[in-house]
């Protein structure tokens, strides 16, 4: 009697916890049903175009910068065809860049520069796509991916937008990038001579001496042309290396050492014969260059190119980025 009373008792207080655990499932859908309503008239009824941009650039002045990114991407999600809308596609790769968000920036500004090629602030988009590969670079004896990537882009401004705000950084991070290519080259170079691999090392010092020619790598590369194709028996290479070298920098220490080893052969410095120089650098222009362009100033709302500048420290380099003329080769 006393059991059967005792699940009398304890019915109820089962039911009560139903009911407890029913009411609060109820306010919790409730609330859902709120938020989702909340949601939804949101995304059917965002704010216009002029008000979120605001939004965004406040977030952006703020130095919220992720949060500036979102609102801008939220921005031309939900008025595509509005003027904000473009504007804010590349000031969405620009608040990623400032977040250190590189792939997000990178891939933000190549959607502008895919959408809209012609219009004034792809230059901006460019910039910034360069600047994001330029700050990964790494040092030459380490993967230069992100340093082509970097030229290639710089090269891109350069060419499309040679008065923009931007292009005067932008060929000075040329030159830095191609002296780190160039030392990288040449890293390599020397460790498949030294592996006794000569073709193979002669094959990247000539990378360096027909693409780099700026760089101070130049009369090493030359060299060890010179070393390499001495010891393989190739003499009118090394005979023609050691011209190039002497003609360009007839002071250099490594001048001095190519015309010693040369001389031990019994042969001296010259270009006579059909050498890969003759054939391969004859339609280079001893010391051209670019007429000079007077920049442009940036246009309302773009940050200036020194807002973009390289990490802190530098960029990793071998030796010094200082840019020389074109090296000659018969004269000139």
């Amino acid at each position: 009697m006393v059991q059967h009373m005792t699940g009398l008792v304890e019915r109820p207080r089962a039911a009560a916890r139903w009911l407890t655990a029913g009411v609060a499932l109820s306010m919790l859908g409730s609330m859902v049903a709120c938020s989702s309503s909340s949601g939804l008239e949101k995304a059917l009824n965002p704010d216009p175009p002029d008000k979120m941009y605001a939004a965004a650039d406040s977030a952006l002045n703020r130095g919220s910068y992720s949060d500036a990114a979102k609102r801008f991407e939220d921005l031309d999600r939900d008025h595509p065809y509005s003027a904000e809308a473009r504007r804010a596609m590349v000031m969405a790769a620009y608040a990623y860049y400032k977040a250190g968000k590189y792939p997000e920036a990178i891939a933000a500004g190549k959607r502008y520069t895919t959408m809209h090629p012609g219009t004034k602030d792809a230059a901006l988009a460019h910039h910034i796509i360069a600047s994001a590969n330029f700050d990964d670079i790494k040092d030459p004896h380490r993967d230069q991916t992100a340093t082509r990537k970097a030229m290639a882009e710089l090269k891109l401004l350069t060419q499309r937008f040679p008065d923009s705000p931007y292009t005067k950084q932008a060929i000075n991070r040329i030159r830095i990038a191609e002296n780190i290519l160039a030392a990288a080259e040449m890293n390599v170079g020397r460790y498949y001579l030294n592996q006794k691999q000569f073709p193979a090392a002669v094959g990247r010092f000539k990378t360096v001496v027909s693409d780099y020619q700026t760089t101070p790598q130049v009369e090493e590369a030359l060299y060890r042309i010179v070393e390499a194709n001495m010891t393989l028996g190739i003499v009118p290479e090394a005979q023609a290396a050691g011209a190039v070298l002497g003609h360009n920098f007839p002071n250099s220490e490594w001048y001095g050492r190519a015309h010693a080893l040369l001389k031990s052969g019994g042969v001296s410095p010259s270009m006579a014969g059909d050498s890969w120089f003759s054939k391969a650098l004859k339609a280079i222009t001893p010391g051209s260059k670019a007429p000079a362009v007077e920049p442009k100033a940036p246009g309302p709302g773009q940050p200036p190119a020194e807002d973009m500048p390289a990490p802190k420290g530098g960029v990793p380099t071998a030796t010094s980025p200082g840019g020389r003329p074109p090296f000659s080769f018969n004269g000139g």
